[in-house]
């Protein structure tokens, strides 16, 4: 077994795929890794990556580690090996950065094994961008893997996930969660980490590792509260104004949680899945008073945030609007 798999044991089947172009010594020259957050594409790739450039690894099922090309993919000044990501999270990949990338890749490989490109956030390119890199994938140079990762492949034109061979990465199934985490070290709150993290093992250890636990239930106490018009809102709004970017995406996704409870226990006393099984409670006293049809209207315009949540979108006067929503559902 793999240090790929052993430390990240849902990757196995994800794994295979990628050893299996290495057998049959059918290497893609565009490779798009998607799938949710949490789920190690990065690191996925990264192995895979130090495999292709390892020089004793052509016959044994991992890079060796020991020989020049792995010493110097672990000191991350390998010349062969490429890593191309946003500046900042939620900024674009410019074309600066692909026409370097487009100089270098016209260059040979300075060893014998492959070369291998890393995009990550490759939904990151923007237009211009995106149609330099098209015009490279086109015609791509000899001994070369580029690696784009992405969590939403929708977002990459038509014309570049046509010219990639496709790995997706799916969740694992709560067993295999499990044991997951159990090789991350962790062993608390398993069933309500599984629903937060929608079955992402490595987005569930941040969850563990963070205050974002508390994070969640200090969101819903001041979220029940606004429904109860105990709280302002712009203050409210204030203080998710100021989350991290991070935190913002979790809040996001804690809310639109919430809402889909609701709608779930407005047809269903007691359903058997709920996101927030530790809120039902509160969830249920606030369905009686809801009207549903409007819910459903608050469920689409926080779809709508969420979307624009990385765009140039003023983040306070969003927070104030879907407070504001929230407010008057509960004032009908």
């Amino acid at each position: 077994m793999t240090d790929i798999v052993k430390s990240f044991p849902w990757l196995q089947s994800s794994w295979s795929q990628l050893e299996n172009y290495r057998i049959q010594n059918r290497i893609p020259q565009a490779l798009l890794i998607s799938g949710y957050k949490g789920l190690g594409k990065l690191q996925l790739a990264e192995y895979f990556a130090n495999t292709l450039l390892c020089s004793s690894s052509q016959s044994a099922e991992a890079s060796c580690g020991k020989c020049a090309s792995c010493l110097l993919f672990k000191a991350g000044t390998h010349p062969d090996y490429i890593f191309i990501e946003p500046e900042e999270e939620g900024k674009a990949i410019g074309i600066a950065v692909i026409r370097q990338l487009i100089v270098k890749l016209a260059l040979m490989p300075q060893y014998d094994a492959y070369r291998v490109v890393i995009i990550n956030s490759a939904d990151s390119l923007n237009n211009a961008s995106a149609n330099a890199f098209l015009k490279y994938l086109e015609e791509p140079t000899e001994r070369t893997c580029v690696v784009l990762i992405t969590e939403q492949p929708s977002r990459l034109p038509a014309t570049i996930r046509s010219r990639c061979q496709k790995l997706n990465i799916s969740t694992p199934d709560q067993i295999v969660f499990n044991i997951g985490l159990k090789q991350l070290g962790i062993s608390d709150n398993k069933d309500l980490l599984y629903v937060l993290s929608q079955g992402a093992p490595l987005l569930a250890k941040q969850l563990s590792d963070t205050s974002v636990l508390k994070l969640r239930t200090d969101c819903f106490k001041n979220w029940l509260k606004l429904a109860h018009s105990e709280i302002c809102f712009v203050d409210l709004a204030e203080q998710w104004h100021k989350l991290a970017r991070a935190e913002a995406g979790f809040l996001l996704f804690w809310l639109i949680s919430w809402v889909v409870d609701m709608i779930k226990l407005s047809y269903h006393k007691q359903p058997v899945q709920l996101y927030n099984q530790d809120l039902i409670t509160d969830l249920q006293d606030l369905v009686q008073r809801l009207d549903l049809k409007n819910l459903y209207k608050y469920y689409d315009f926080l779809l709508l945030c969420q979307h624009r949540l990385d765009t140039q979108l003023n983040k306070q006067l969003m927070f104030e609007e879907i407070l504001i929503q929230w407010s008057r559902l509960n004032s009908r």
